[in-house]
């Protein structure tokens, strides 16, 4: 079963109880409550919830997660307020990534054909964002997506499609709209 779900075949809810051990909905509820005054233990939670942590991750609470074990982080990671992983198989974060508030990480969908949505039937394929992605407010990235090195998903983006690397992409559907150049690492604002 494992295998099939891997494979971005459908399986429905009976199917996949068998994972329900690897859910880590309590760890997320308690680190969720936990002060921001505490970072060590915050830590401490987020490691336990988490398949692999990197160092000096940053995840602000509240987060959601289906099971939490099936998302790997990378050093230097900020994630902002309300991000929620639907983590039924991999979610892989490379290093230097910042996650704006309101963010949904899918990698399950369901059947558009009622009559295959039986029993919760769905698919799932991995999610893969790459070093130093910045992903703005109010994205969701769906099944399947890998968004390349460096690049900027605008707000309230829906990422449906791979993005290359070092690109700027925004809409509903994502589609990119111009690389990432040089130019762009002038400053925003002119200095007073």
């Amino acid at each position: 079963m494992l295998e099939r779900i891997r494979s971005g075949l459908l399986y429905t809810e009976t199917d996949a109880a068998f994972r329900d051990p690897l859910r880590r909905a309590e760890l997320v509820f308690a680190y969720n409550a936990i002060s921001p005054a505490e970072p060590e233990r915050r830590r401490q939670v987020l490691e336990r919830i988490f398949g692999s942590l990197g160092e000096r991750a940053v995840l602000l609470s509240p987060f959601h997660a289906a099971f939490g074990s099936n998302v790997h982080i990378g050093d230097d990671f900020f994630g902002n307020v309300n991000l929620t992983f639907i983590d039924d198989v991999d979610i892989r974060i490379g290093d230097g990534v910042m996650i704006a508030p309101q963010v949904t990480l899918a990698t399950t969908g369901h059947p558009v054909h009622p009559a295959l949505r039986e029993d919760f039937r769905r698919f799932s394929e991995p999610i893969v964002i790459e070093d130093r992605v910045w992903i703005g407010s109010n994205v969701v990235v769906l099944p399947g997506v890998r968004i390349g090195y460096g690049s900027v998903i605008g707000a309230g983006s829906v990422v449906s499609r791979d993005i290359p690397p070092m690109s700027v992409a925004v809409g509903v559907p994502c589609r990119v709209v111009r690389a990432i150049t040089d130019d762009d690492l002038r400053p925003r604002m002119s200095e007073v």
